[in-house]
C-alpha cells in the first residue's frame, strides 16, 4: 500500500491534469454506429513550438486510459490532444466502448477479483477489442476527409494506461492467435507506439492489483482471464517488430513502473528492444498533463518517433 504522501502526491497530480477545461475537436467522425465508435480530429496548429502552417504533419493516435471504465471517456485527455497539435502533430482521438457503459455491465466482465469490491466493471469483452480494431482499421479513410495535411505514413500510436494496453495490443495484431477476429496479416504501417505508464503484462498488473483488478475484469475473471490472456495481453504478443517506447514514472502507484519493466524485459527475451523511459518524481498522471513537464518529454518521444 502506498503511504499517505503518496497517495496525496498522486491525488494532487491526478487533479491537476484533470483539471484541465475539455478542448473541441476540428472534427468529430464516426466509425461506428455505437455512439462511442468516434474519433476526433485536431488539426495541426501553431503554437509555442510551430509558426506558420503546417502541413504533412505526422499523425498522433491517442487511446485514453481508465482501467477500460466507462467513467473515463476520451474528454479527460483532450487537452493533452490540443498540447500535441500545437506542437505541430495532427491528432486522432479514438473513443471506444468500456465497461459499465449504459447497460452498467462490463460485457461478460465476470469476478471482479480480490478486494474490487463494488468497483465498476472493468471493459467490455469483446466490444472494447472490437472497437480500437474498427477505429483502425477506418483510420486512414476517415483522416483523408478530415485532415488532409495529415501525412498517415508517419503515424505514431500512443496511449496512457489502459489506453497504453490498448496501443501496444494494436500494434500486435499480426501475432494474435489465427482464430481472433481482429487478426491482420501483417503488421501495421506504424512509425511506432509510444505507450505511457501501459497496463503492459497482465499477471504482472494482477499481482500488484492494478486498477482494483482492472485486468482481470476486462477478460472475464475467473472463466476467461487465462484463456483470453494470448488475444489480449501485450507481453504474449512479442517481438512487434514495431519500434516501441514506453514512459513511466517511478513514482506511479496507479501503474507502478514494474509492469512496464516486466514488458521490456519480456520483449528482451524476444529479441526486440522496447526502449524504456523511467521519469524521475513522477507519478501516473503527469504524462498527460500538459502542464507537468512529463508532457513535454511525452511529445519528444513521440517526436522521435515521428520525424
Amino acid at each position: 500500500m502506498p503511504d499517505d504522501a503518496a497517495a496525496a502526491r498522486a491525488a494532487a497530480e491526478e487533479e491537476s491534469a484533470l483539471s484541465h477545461p475539455p478542448v473541441d475537436p476540428d472534427v468529430t467522425a464516426a466509425y461506428g454506429d455505437h455512439p462511442d465508435q468516434v474519433i476526433d480530429f485536431y488539426a495541426p496548429r501553431p503554437g509555442p513550438e510551430t509558426a506558420g502552417p503546417i502541413a504533412a504533419a505526422p499523425l498522433v493516435v491517442v487511446l485514453h486510459g481508465g482501467a477500460w471504465r466507462a467513467r473515463y471517456d476520451r474528454r479527460h485527455v483532450t487537452p493533452f490532444a490540443d498540447f500535441l497539435a500545437r506542437r505541430g502533430f495532427a491528432v486522432a482521438n479514438v473513443e471506444y466502448r468500456r465497461g459499465g457503459a449504459e447497460d452498467g455491465t462490463g460485457g461478460d466482465g465476470g469476478d471482479v477479483g480480490d478486494g474490487a469490491g463494488s468497483v465498476p466493471p472493468a471493459g467490455r469483452w469483446p466490444d472494447t477489442f472490437d472497437d480500437v480494431a474498427a477505429a483502425l482499421d477506418a483510420l486512414p479513410a476517415l483522416v483523408r476527409a478530415a485532415l488532409p495535411q495529415a501525412d498517415a505514413r508517419r503515424t505514431v500510436l500512443t496511449g496512457h494506461s489502459a489506453g497504453g494496453h490498448l496501443a501496444l495490443w494494436a500494434a500486435a495484431r499480426h501475432l494474435l492467435p489465427a482464430d481472433a477476429p481482429w487478426r491482420v496479416d501483417r503488421p501495421a504501417p506504424l512509425r511506432g507506439v509510444v505507450a505511457l505508464a501501459p497496463i503492459a503484462d497482465f499477471e504482472a498488473a494482477e499481482k500488484l492489483g492494478v486498477c482494483d483488478h482492472a485486468a482481470w475484469q476486462l477478460l472475464g475473471g475467473q472463466g476467461g482471464f487465462a484463456g483470453r490472456r494470448p488475444y489480449a495481453d501485450p507481453v504474449l504478443l512479442l517481438p512487434t517488430g514495431i519500434a516501441t517506447t514506453l514512459v513511466q514514472g517511478r513514482a506511479d502507484i496507479v501503474v507502478p513502473h514494474q509492469v512496464a519493466e516486466s514488458y521490456a524485459e519480456a520483449a528482451a527475451k524476444a529479441g526486440e528492444v522496447a526502449g524504456l523511459t523511467l521519469l524521475e518524481d513522477v507519478g501516473h498522471f503527469p504524462l498527460i498533463d500538459p502542464a507537468a513537464d512529463a508532457c513535454a518529454v511525452v511529445a519528444e518521444e513521440i517526436a522521435q518517433l515521428a520525424w
